[in-house]
């Protein structure tokens, strides 16, 4: 075994269900290979969302997922609730896309862990 591999980053796996914690380390490593996708409707998207999230809401999700995002993307989505987050996800594995991680607690979680939400276009 090579004793630099221990010194060089890993950047941390993507898995079936995420916590908040789980999604800020893959976005402290910088690493960009991710889109954060949040199915709430829009009021609620626009009154607070994970910094960088982008949104389309549930009815829009396939349609707007296979016109602008990879399969082989990594995306992170969540919703209102943990069910909602699980349908989106499952819609989109069904679509074919095999890197989807459901953040669970969606925006609560990440707000309780102390993480900076966006409101109004700036992040706060």
């Amino acid at each position: 075994m090579n004793p630099l591999s221990r010194l060089i980053p890993v950047i941390p796996p993507l898995k079936a269900r995420s916590l908040a914690s789980d999604l800020k380390a893959r976005l402290d490593w910088g690493e960009p290979a991710l889109t954060i996708v949040d199915v709430r409707d829009r009021d609620d998207f626009n009154e607070a969302h994970i910094c960088g999230a982008v949104s389309i809401p549930r009815a829009q999700l396939l349609d707007r997922a296979l016109r602008f995002l990879e399969l082989t993307r990594d995306i992170y989505i969540y919703g209102t609730s943990d069910e909602e987050t699980a349908r989106a996800a499952g819609e989109l594995r069904r679509a074919g896309y095999r890197k989807v991680s459901e953040l669970r607690g969606g925006v609560a979680a990440w707000k309780a862990f102390g993480f900076p939400i966006e409101s109004s276009a700036r992040c706060v």
